[in-house]
């Protein structure tokens, strides 16, 4: 793998790293004797001296839903992360997506993404904006950029995308297609939670939004729900401001609090965690069980010479086609894992597994693939540890196919 996550970031920006930046923000003078991370402080009411005080926004928020400390810091650290002139947080990854929808599209508008997108994205779009008057089209998962600029039509207001894609990972070239998305008028919104803001920032590519689920790698210990939205363009921030305080859309202090906690070590366990997830692709790669990794950080993997080019990480999630084989012996694999965890999600310290083959048939293009569809998220653990216990699972694979 690479050395550090550390991809070309826009001039404001300084030039410390990441890794450096997201814990100097903490230690800075010039603020007197303080505790090293803010207070949570949990309020509904905030109290004034003077009846003219009450509406000052000079003096700070004048009721508790407009962000206290910790989710002012946060938002500050995110906004220098992803180099965006404003950044928020919502109470879900998912919220993180639909958000901004609601803000940027109006009836009769057209949202064009791809086939591969997230589930509940792709639920949003289908039954929520279907039912307000605004249709989606999609590309096929992995289409060439011009194949999905032809796409565009003159209804298309936003590009919605993902890359990688949900579940088979495919790659799109981002830069190209923000480029010429702006050059037709058309937003584009970017669901980066693979890069988490670190190994790939779409703001500096020319993306309109870029959004994550903070549940994920940011908060990275399975133990909170939050999106982040953010922006470089103050006229399309301005939109969102309006929408969420429409909504009312808030996070609470204390996940506030432990979001910011997670993201100062961000830098160590998005890298660490992706060595390991290398050394454990490699080594399912060469096991006679497995047709195919999917995983664009992987030499000869499908999208991996875009991945080279634009990114400086990886996150250590990925997919394993198995070769042949049922529901039955996937089950039978995943249920003598002893390490990996079966449950959602991924980014926290822990190994997980999914069974991802049933997804595919809502897709208008299902993929055509060797055999069953497993998810890896590969934790903190020892990677060696990971090895002998997926070796315990494919023993469980073979026994069932006999």
């Amino acid at each position: 793998m690479k050395a550090e996550p550390q991809p070309s970031v826009p001039a404001r920006m300084t030039d410390r790293t990441d890794r450096t930046r997201l814990i100097a923000s903490a230690t800075r003078r010039g603020k007197g004797r303080r505790p090293v991370a803010p207070p949570i402080e949990r309020a509904s009411t905030l109290l004034n001296d003077t009846p003219g005080a009450m509406r000052d926004d000079s003096q700070g928020p004048v009721y508790g839903i407009e962000d206290l400390s910790a989710a002012r810091e946060l938002r500050d650290l995110l906004c220098d992360l992803e180099g965006a002139a404003d950044a928020w947080l919502v109470p879900s990854g998912l919220a993180a997506v639909t958000v901004p929808l609601t803000a940027l599209l109006r009836h009769g508008d057209e949202v064009l993404t791809t086939d591969a997108l997230y589930g509940p994205s792709r639920r949003f779009l289908r039954r929520h904006l279907g039912a307000r008057g605004i249709t989606t089209a999609f590309h096929a998962a992995g289409a060439a950029t011009d194949d999905i600029l032809a796409a565009i039509t003159d209804r298309t207001r936003l590009l919605l995308i993902e890359s990688p894609a949900s579940l088979t990972f495919e790659m799109l070239d981002v830069p190209a297609l923000a480029a010429a998305c702006r050059a037709r008028g058309v937003l584009t919104v970017m669901d980066n939670t693979w890069a988490s803001g670190l190994a790939f920032k779409p703001l500096a590519f020319g993306v309109d939004v870029s959004v994550q689920a903070v549940t994920k790698y940011v908060a990275g210990h399975s133990d909170l729900l939050m999106g982040s939205i953010a922006v470089a363009d103050p006229k399309v921030g301005r939109a969102i401001a309006e929408t969420l305080e429409d909504l009312g859309w808030r996070v609470s202090p204390d996940d506030a609090w432990l979001a910011l906690r997670g993201l100062r070590t961000l830098p160590l366990r998005y890298l660490e965690q992706a060595r390991s997830a290398r050394m454990v692709a490699d080594w399912l790669n060469a096991r006679p069980e497995v047709a195919e990794i999917l995983y664009p950080a992987l030499p000869g993997a499908a999208g991996h010479d875009l991945w080279a080019r634009d990114y400086a990480g990886a996150a250590s999630l990925f997919g394993v086609v198995m070769r042949g084989g049922g529901e039955a012996a996937a089950h039978a694999l995943m249920t003598a894992l002893k390490l990996f965890g079966l449950g959602y999600s991924w980014g926290g310290f822990e190994s997980l597994i999914t069974h991802e083959t049933g997804q595919l048939s809502g897709r208008r293009w299902p993929p055509v693939l060797a055999g069953q569809l497993l998810r890896l998220h590969v934790g903190l653990e020892d990677p060696h540890d990971l090895i002998a216990d997926l070796e315990s699972g494919l023993a469980a694979w073979r026994a069932a196919l006999s």
